[in-house]
């Protein structure tokens, strides 16, 4: 009996070192599987979601935002990382335009707007630059209905807006094949939420709350312009670099 009751014991022993190994395996699997979802991406990030460059990507959805709250520019649809293609060669960097760094902000600011003033366009590259840029505005600086005129001369004299227009005759000329109007378009977007968090925070508020898809040109286009004007103020104007 006691030899028996001994082989018993030795069994139930072994089913339990199994039973605890097992157990460990799966936390680990976990673990790493978390580490690894976290940690892929492409250098732009939006709320642990993995953007790829040029993609028409969306911003993520926003929940609990049912009525005209308050939003600031906490706000988690702000691009970050340096830009696919064209953000090494400028040396500019989303990370560079914050609230918390006017000067690096300014210094960004007039690396894109620059290439505005050096870069003249003709024919069909002026022709697809009229078409993209007309589409955005500078409005919470100067209220112009768009960057530029119907002839594509300026209309809006801010820095952000000669920034927008510089970065937008740059992918033209020197990328215009990678990337198409839609694209260019969204580019200029991303800056623009930038230049204009909080009230691009509202903005996407009320988006939310209408259903209206996410994705930046439908968030800083003038496709929705005025949107913004139905969430609750918070009272910050919370713009980056001078107009």
């Amino acid at each position: 009996m006691n030899a028996e009751w001994l082989n018993k014991l030795s069994v139930w022993l072994v089913a339990l070192a199994l039973a605890f190994s097992v157990i460990n395996f799966l936390q680990l699997s976990t673990i790493s599987g978390m580490i690894g979802s976290n940690s892929q991406g492409t250098g732009s990030l939006i709320t642990g979601l993995a953007v790829t460059p040029n993609s028409g990507q969306t911003l993520p959805t926003q929940t609990g935002n049912t009525g005209k709250t308050p939003v600031t520019a906490s706000f988690e649809g702000l691009p970050k990382g340096v830009p696919a293609i064209y953000g090494a060669e400028l040396g500019v960097s989303f990370d560079d335009v914050s609230v918390k760094n006017p000067q690096n902000a300014d210094a960004t600011i007039k690396k894109l707007a620059v290439l505005d003033q050096q870069i003249t366009l003709s024919g069909a590259d002026l022709e697809r630059y009229k078409t993209i840029a007309l589409q955005i505005s500078c409005e919470y600086c100067c209220g112009a209905p768009s960057i530029i005129f119907d002839n594509g001369d300026p209309a809006c004299g801010c820095a952000h807006s000669y920034a927008m227009r510089g970065l937008a005759k740059y992918l033209i000329t020197k990328h215009g094949i990678e990337y198409s109007d839609d694209q260019i378009l969204e580019e200029m977007a991303k800056w623009k939420t930038l230049f204009f968090p909080d009230v691009m925070a509202q903005k996407a508020q009320v988006m939310s709350a209408k259903g209206i898809e996410f994705n930046y040109i439908n968030l800083a286009s003038n496709k929705y312009r005025g949107l913004e004007n139905e969430a609750q103020s918070n009272g910050s104007g919370g713009m980056v670099g001078g107009c």
